[in-house]
């Protein structure tokens, strides 16, 4: 197979176990050990996961990024966007971090701000993730909240810092499944919101994790695809996870995003897609993990082995 050289690969904190939900900060990794298992697993590029994990001064986080020669990739930023009253602190949360993101970016390769749902804050979504129905999402009026949130978020940050932003549909959020990834779509503006695909979370918030599903996203949704988030959903898991009424956290704890290759996910043709439509830059291993869990360093190794044998 030839190489895909225009496809770089990076990691996020968060296959360390730094995920950015309350409750699960007390025995994370410190950011230099993380950084330096990324680049021995053989990634080139980071995102800065919680702020506050990797150093917040621009020229301290610069000389870690250099002497370890990685690439700033992006920041999750968590909003709840269905609250107005979240939207002005949001905005100042999400301008702070895309001007550190500016400040140590790679001409070559920018790194994007990555806006979200306030994840696992609405309790009976969290319960829900993977089996939600018509019943549980956003009426019409909360959806024009949601999405003048994303405009008005994504539009500050591109004035004041010129970062590209992308939306991360994610399980526990109110953008989860295939109808809510494209409501939102619809309500957003295209030219200061784009998308990043993330392959797990698509295929858990389908409610049918399969190879079918996930390629069907990715074709539907590509029009405003701007960034990819790699990341496999073990189809037994989420059988179990909707069987026993797990809610989104147990079924994370039960290893429902398992190692890239254990699960439904087709990251053979997700990636001859991706090569074929042009794509350039990078895509983000993730394999989300709760502090404490797995074999985060060896995880991470096996899974970059996985995609050097894809040809990237």
């Amino acid at each position: 197979m030839h190489a895909h050289t225009d496809i770089r690969v990076g990691n996020a904190p968060c296959s360390w176990g730094t995920l950015e939900f309350e409750g699960f900060r007390s025995d994370r990794l410190p950011f230099a050990q993380v950084l330096d298992e990324m680049v021995e697993t053989g990634y080139s590029g980071t995102e800065l996961g919680d702020w506050g994990f990797m150093p917040t001064e621009p020229e301290m986080l610069r000389a870690e990024l250099r002497k370890r020669a990685l690439t700033m990739t992006g920041a999750f930023v968590p909003v709840r966007f269905a609250d107005p009253a979240a939207h002005a602190e949001g905005e100042a949360r999400a301008v702070r971090i895309a001007g550190l993101l500016a400040a140590v970016a790679d001409p070559d390769y920018p790194p994007f701000l990555v806006l979200s749902d306030d994840n696992a804050a609405d309790p009976i979504r969290a319960q829900h993730a993977g089996r939600v129905g018509p019943a549980l999402m956003l009426d019409e009026v909360r959806w024009r909240v949601f999405a003048d949130g994303v405009n008005r978020i994504a539009r500050a940050v591109a004035a004041q810092t010129g970062l590209r932003v992308v939306f991360h549909h994610h399980c526990a959020g109110f953008v989860e499944t295939p109808t809510e990834i494209e409501r939102l779509l619809a309500l957003t503006d295209p030219s200061a919101v784009g998308l990043v695909f993330d392959t797990g979370h698509y295929a858990f918030g389908s409610g049918n994790p399969s190879a079918a599903e996930v390629m069907r996203g990715l074709q539907a949704f590509w029009p405003r695809i701007r960034y990819v988030h790699l990341k496999d959903c073990s189809p037994q898991v989420a059988a179990r996870a909707a069987r026993d009424e797990w809610d989104y956290h147990t079924a994370v704890r039960h290893g429902l995003f398992c190692e890239l290759g254990q699960g439904c996910v087709p990251f053979d043709q997700v990636i001859a897609w991706l090569d074929a439509h042009g794509y350039r830059g990078y895509v983000t291993v993730e394999q989300d993990v709760l502090p404490g869990m797995g074999t985060p360093k060896e995880s991470a190794w096996r899974n970059r082995q996985f995609l050097r044998g894809l040809g990237i």
